[in-house]
Protein backbone atom coordinates (compact mmCIF):
# COMPACT_ATOMS: atom_id res chain seq x y z
CA UNK A 1 0.00 0.00 0.00
CA UNK A 2 1.59 3.51 -1.00
CA UNK A 3 0.36 6.70 0.66
CA UNK A 4 1.04 10.07 -0.97
CA UNK A 5 2.90 12.54 0.96
CA UNK A 6 0.68 15.01 0.38
CA UNK A 7 -2.49 12.75 2.10
CA UNK A 8 -0.01 12.52 4.89
CA UNK A 9 0.59 16.03 5.89
CA UNK A 10 -3.48 16.84 5.26
CA UNK A 11 -3.86 14.57 8.69
CA UNK A 12 -1.07 15.61 10.17
CA UNK A 13 -3.05 18.01 12.93
CA UNK A 14 -5.77 14.96 13.28
CA UNK A 15 -2.86 12.98 14.16
CA UNK A 16 -1.51 15.50 16.42
CA UNK A 17 -4.86 15.59 18.69
CA UNK A 18 -6.47 12.16 18.29
CA UNK A 19 -3.72 9.39 17.33
CA UNK A 20 -1.65 10.15 20.79
CA UNK A 21 -5.03 10.16 22.79
CA UNK A 22 -4.29 7.26 25.61
CA UNK A 23 -8.57 6.44 27.00
CA UNK A 24 -7.33 7.67 29.85
CA UNK A 25 -6.90 11.25 28.43
CA UNK A 26 -10.30 11.83 27.54
CA UNK A 27 -13.02 13.49 29.89
CA UNK A 28 -14.53 12.35 32.58
CA UNK A 29 -18.29 11.13 32.01
CA UNK A 30 -17.36 10.82 28.10
CA UNK A 31 -19.43 8.35 25.79
CA UNK A 32 -17.74 4.99 26.26
CA UNK A 33 -17.88 5.25 22.44
CA UNK A 34 -15.59 8.00 22.03
CA UNK A 35 -12.67 6.90 24.36
CA UNK A 36 -12.70 3.56 22.25
CA UNK A 37 -9.57 2.81 20.73
CA UNK A 38 -10.23 1.02 16.86
CA UNK A 39 -6.65 0.25 16.51
CA UNK A 40 -3.10 0.19 18.47
CA UNK A 41 0.32 0.40 16.47
CA UNK A 42 3.41 -1.16 18.31
CA UNK A 43 1.24 0.01 21.32
CA UNK A 44 -0.19 3.51 20.03
CA UNK A 45 -3.76 3.90 20.05
CA UNK A 46 -5.49 5.30 16.75
CA UNK A 47 -8.79 7.12 18.46
CA UNK A 48 -11.97 5.92 17.45
CA UNK A 49 -13.02 9.41 17.43
CA UNK A 50 -10.82 10.15 14.44
CA UNK A 51 -11.85 7.18 12.28
CA UNK A 52 -15.57 8.06 13.09
CA UNK A 53 -14.94 12.01 11.72
CA UNK A 54 -13.32 10.55 8.79
CA UNK A 55 -16.20 8.19 7.75
CA UNK A 56 -18.72 11.07 8.05
CA UNK A 57 -16.55 13.44 6.02
CA UNK A 58 -17.00 10.79 3.06
CA UNK A 59 -20.83 10.21 4.32
CA UNK A 60 -21.17 14.18 3.93
CA UNK A 61 -19.52 13.66 0.62
CA UNK A 62 -22.27 11.10 -0.18
CA UNK A 63 -19.58 8.82 -0.64
CA UNK A 64 -20.39 4.80 1.55
CA UNK A 65 -18.81 4.87 5.42
CA UNK A 66 -18.99 0.97 4.49
CA UNK A 67 -17.38 -1.50 6.40
CA UNK A 68 -14.74 -1.86 3.78
CA UNK A 69 -14.10 1.99 3.81
CA UNK A 70 -13.19 1.95 7.88
CA UNK A 71 -10.92 -0.88 7.32
CA UNK A 72 -9.46 0.75 4.39
CA UNK A 73 -9.11 4.11 6.58
CA UNK A 74 -7.48 2.60 9.79
CA UNK A 75 -5.06 1.01 7.74
CA UNK A 76 -3.79 4.05 6.35
CA UNK A 77 -3.98 5.85 9.66
CA UNK A 78 -1.78 2.16 11.05
CA UNK A 79 0.47 3.47 7.99
CA UNK A 80 0.64 7.24 8.92
CA UNK A 81 1.71 6.12 12.54
CA UNK A 82 4.51 3.74 11.86
CA UNK A 83 6.00 6.29 9.55
CA UNK A 84 5.73 8.42 12.57
CA UNK A 85 7.15 6.37 14.97
CA UNK A 86 10.25 5.73 12.59
CA UNK A 87 10.52 9.76 12.24
CA UNK A 88 10.37 9.86 15.88
CA UNK A 89 13.67 7.32 16.59
CA UNK A 90 14.99 9.43 14.04
CA UNK A 91 15.03 12.22 15.97
CA UNK A 92 13.44 14.28 13.15
CA UNK A 93 10.37 15.87 15.44
CA UNK A 94 13.72 17.54 17.59
CA UNK A 95 14.94 18.67 14.14
CA UNK A 96 14.13 22.67 14.19
CA UNK A 97 12.28 22.75 10.84
CA UNK A 98 9.89 20.05 11.92
CA UNK A 99 9.66 21.46 15.16
CA UNK A 100 8.80 24.83 13.95
CA UNK A 101 5.69 23.82 11.52
CA UNK A 102 4.29 21.06 14.79
CA UNK A 103 4.27 24.36 16.43
CA UNK A 104 2.73 26.13 13.49
CA UNK A 105 0.27 23.49 13.49
CA UNK A 106 -0.53 23.65 16.79
CA UNK A 107 -1.07 27.38 17.01
CA UNK A 108 -3.18 27.14 13.76
CA UNK A 109 -5.41 24.14 14.96
CA UNK A 110 -5.66 26.44 18.96
CA UNK A 111 -6.73 29.68 16.80
CA UNK A 112 -9.21 27.27 15.11
CA UNK A 113 -10.74 26.23 18.40
CA UNK A 114 -10.68 29.71 19.71
CA UNK A 115 -12.69 31.24 16.92
CA UNK A 116 -15.11 28.24 16.63
CA UNK A 117 -15.93 28.99 20.64
CA UNK A 118 -15.95 32.62 20.43
CA UNK A 119 -18.63 32.92 17.37
CA UNK A 120 -20.99 29.81 19.34
CA UNK A 121 -20.50 31.52 22.36
CA UNK A 122 -20.77 35.11 20.79
CA UNK A 123 -23.82 34.61 18.23
CA UNK A 124 -24.56 37.80 16.20
CA UNK A 125 -27.78 38.88 17.08
CA UNK A 126 -30.97 40.69 15.72
CA UNK A 127 -30.48 43.98 16.68
CA UNK A 128 -26.57 43.81 15.69
CA UNK A 129 -27.77 42.85 12.31
CA UNK A 130 -30.11 45.65 11.85
CA UNK A 131 -27.35 47.86 13.15
CA UNK A 132 -25.14 47.39 10.26
CA UNK A 133 -28.18 46.75 8.00
CA UNK A 134 -28.93 50.47 8.64
CA UNK A 135 -25.73 51.40 7.98
CA UNK A 136 -25.14 50.06 4.58
CA UNK A 137 -28.53 51.74 3.96
CA UNK A 138 -27.14 54.96 4.85
CA UNK A 139 -24.40 54.88 2.94
CA UNK A 140 -26.48 53.85 -0.55
CA UNK A 141 -25.91 57.09 -2.37
CA UNK A 142 -25.49 57.87 -5.56
CA UNK A 143 -26.79 55.92 -8.62
CA UNK A 144 -26.95 52.26 -10.50
CA UNK A 145 -26.71 51.92 -13.88
CA UNK A 146 -28.13 48.71 -16.23
CA UNK A 147 -25.96 48.85 -19.32
CA UNK A 148 -24.53 46.75 -22.29
CA UNK A 149 -21.06 46.87 -23.44
CA UNK A 150 -18.84 45.62 -26.37
CA UNK A 151 -15.15 45.17 -25.90
CA UNK A 152 -12.42 44.87 -28.45
CA UNK A 153 -8.41 45.26 -29.00
CA UNK A 154 -7.74 48.11 -30.67
CA UNK A 155 -9.36 51.27 -31.25
CA UNK A 156 -10.29 50.65 -35.03
CA UNK A 157 -12.50 47.82 -34.21
CA UNK A 158 -14.32 49.85 -31.87
CA UNK A 159 -14.72 53.27 -33.86
CA UNK A 160 -16.25 50.46 -37.04
CA UNK A 161 -18.59 48.95 -34.28
CA UNK A 162 -19.71 52.99 -33.69
CA UNK A 163 -20.44 53.46 -36.90
CA UNK A 164 -22.64 50.19 -37.43
CA UNK A 165 -24.37 51.38 -34.29
CA UNK A 166 -25.39 54.44 -36.01
CA UNK A 167 -26.58 53.45 -38.89
CA UNK A 168 -28.96 50.37 -36.95
CA UNK A 169 -28.84 50.89 -33.07
CA UNK A 170 -31.09 47.73 -32.67
CA UNK A 171 -28.02 45.72 -33.63
CA UNK A 172 -26.42 46.28 -30.27
CA UNK A 173 -26.86 43.09 -28.62
CA UNK A 174 -26.06 40.96 -32.23
CA UNK A 175 -22.58 42.71 -32.22
CA UNK A 176 -21.35 41.97 -28.72
CA UNK A 177 -22.53 38.75 -29.09
CA UNK A 178 -20.51 38.62 -32.45
CA UNK A 179 -17.50 41.15 -31.67
CA UNK A 180 -17.16 41.38 -28.31
CA UNK A 181 -13.80 39.31 -25.91
CA UNK A 182 -15.31 39.96 -22.80
CA UNK A 183 -17.18 36.33 -22.26
CA UNK A 184 -18.85 36.54 -19.21
CA UNK A 185 -21.54 38.56 -20.94
CA UNK A 186 -21.04 38.47 -24.97
CA UNK A 187 -23.74 35.66 -24.72
CA UNK A 188 -25.91 37.91 -23.34
CA UNK A 189 -25.34 40.45 -25.65
CA UNK A 190 -23.19 42.33 -23.29
CA UNK A 191 -25.68 42.60 -20.54
CA UNK A 192 -23.94 43.77 -17.50
CA UNK A 193 -26.98 43.74 -15.70
CA UNK A 194 -27.40 46.65 -12.81
CA UNK A 195 -23.71 47.75 -11.62
CA UNK A 196 -22.20 50.49 -9.16
CA UNK A 197 -20.02 52.44 -11.22
CA UNK A 198 -17.64 52.79 -8.03
CA UNK A 199 -17.20 48.89 -8.84
CA UNK A 200 -15.90 49.33 -12.59
CA UNK A 201 -12.97 50.67 -13.59
CA UNK A 202 -12.94 54.49 -13.92
CA UNK A 203 -12.92 55.31 -17.19
CA UNK A 204 -15.77 52.61 -17.68
CA UNK A 205 -17.47 53.84 -14.60
CA UNK A 206 -17.11 58.01 -15.69
CA UNK A 207 -18.37 57.13 -19.31
CA UNK A 208 -21.75 55.54 -18.41
CA UNK A 209 -22.06 58.41 -15.93
CA UNK A 210 -22.11 60.55 -18.81
CA UNK A 211 -24.92 58.80 -21.35
CA UNK A 212 -28.39 59.12 -21.52
CA UNK A 213 -30.91 56.27 -21.37
CA UNK A 214 -30.99 54.67 -24.33
CA UNK A 215 -27.87 55.78 -25.47
CA UNK A 216 -24.40 54.55 -26.96
CA UNK A 217 -20.77 55.86 -26.29
CA UNK A 218 -19.74 58.01 -29.77
CA UNK A 219 -16.25 57.45 -29.14
CA UNK A 220 -14.47 54.19 -28.20
CA UNK A 221 -13.92 53.61 -24.24
CA UNK A 222 -10.19 52.54 -23.50
CA UNK A 223 -9.25 50.50 -20.24
CA UNK A 224 -6.66 48.54 -19.34
CA UNK A 225 -8.94 45.93 -21.26
CA UNK A 226 -9.16 47.40 -24.55
CA UNK A 227 -11.43 49.00 -25.64
CA UNK A 228 -15.54 49.80 -24.27
CA UNK A 229 -18.44 50.69 -26.53
CA UNK A 230 -21.16 50.88 -23.87
CA UNK A 231 -24.83 51.05 -23.99
CA UNK A 232 -26.92 52.23 -21.31
CA UNK A 233 -30.03 50.53 -20.79
CA UNK A 234 -31.19 52.70 -17.62
CA UNK A 235 -30.58 54.25 -14.31
CA UNK A 236 -32.04 54.10 -10.69
CA UNK A 237 -31.43 55.38 -7.48
CA UNK A 238 -28.34 53.36 -5.68
CA UNK A 239 -30.99 49.85 -4.26
CA UNK A 240 -30.64 47.93 -0.77
CA UNK A 241 -31.20 44.17 -0.87
CA UNK A 242 -33.86 43.06 1.54
CA UNK A 243 -32.31 42.10 5.00
CA UNK A 244 -33.16 38.52 4.58
CA UNK A 245 -31.66 37.98 1.61
CA UNK A 246 -28.12 39.06 2.49
CA UNK A 247 -28.96 38.31 6.06
CA UNK A 248 -26.14 35.07 5.72
CA UNK A 249 -23.23 37.14 4.38
CA UNK A 250 -24.10 40.24 6.68
CA UNK A 251 -23.77 37.59 9.71
CA UNK A 252 -20.36 36.84 8.38
CA UNK A 253 -18.90 40.41 8.38
CA UNK A 254 -20.74 41.27 11.55
CA UNK A 255 -19.16 38.03 13.22
CA UNK A 256 -15.24 39.47 11.72
CA UNK A 257 -16.03 42.46 12.50
CA UNK A 258 -16.50 41.26 16.02
CA UNK A 259 -13.73 38.92 16.28
CA UNK A 260 -10.96 42.33 14.81
CA UNK A 261 -12.28 44.26 17.50
CA UNK A 262 -11.74 41.60 19.94
CA UNK A 263 -8.07 40.58 18.46
CA UNK A 264 -7.08 44.20 18.49
CA UNK A 265 -8.50 44.63 21.95
CA UNK A 266 -6.03 41.12 23.26
CA UNK A 267 -3.19 42.88 21.16
CA UNK A 268 -3.24 46.11 23.17
CA UNK A 269 -3.35 44.11 26.31
CA UNK A 270 -0.57 42.32 25.05
CA UNK A 271 3.86 42.67 26.22
CA UNK A 272 4.94 42.67 22.24
CA UNK A 273 8.63 42.77 22.58
CA UNK A 274 10.02 42.78 18.92
CA UNK A 275 14.16 41.95 19.47
CA UNK A 276 16.42 43.55 16.58
CA UNK A 277 17.08 40.52 13.82
CA UNK A 278 21.19 39.96 13.84
CA UNK A 279 22.70 41.66 10.87
CA UNK A 280 22.85 39.34 8.09
CA UNK A 281 25.99 37.11 6.96
CA UNK A 282 27.21 38.79 4.03
CA UNK A 283 27.56 42.58 5.50
CA UNK A 284 30.33 41.10 7.83
CA UNK A 285 31.92 39.62 5.24
CA UNK A 286 31.84 42.70 2.87
CA UNK A 287 33.06 44.07 5.79
CA UNK A 288 36.26 41.96 6.11
CA UNK A 289 36.59 41.94 2.48
CA UNK A 290 40.67 42.30 2.13
CA UNK A 291 41.74 45.93 0.19
CA UNK A 292 42.59 45.24 -2.81
CA UNK A 293 46.47 45.82 -3.64
CA UNK A 294 47.99 48.92 -4.91
CA UNK A 295 51.32 47.40 -6.19
CA UNK A 296 52.10 47.80 -9.85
Amino acid sequence: MFIQPRLLLASAASLLTLIACSPNDSPQGAAPAKDAVAATVNGTPISERLVGLMLKQRADLGRSASAEARKTFIDNLAMQVIITQEAVKKGLDRAPEVADKLELSRQSMLIDAFVQDYLKNNPVSDEMLKAEYDKIKAQATGTEYKARHILVENEAEARDIIAKLKKNPKAFEALAKDKSKDRGSKVNGGDLGWFDPRGMVPEFGAAVAQLAKGQFTDEPVKSQFGYHVILLEDSRPRQVQPLEQIKPALTQQVQQQNLKKLFDEMKAKAKIEIVQAPAPASASTQEAKPAESTKK
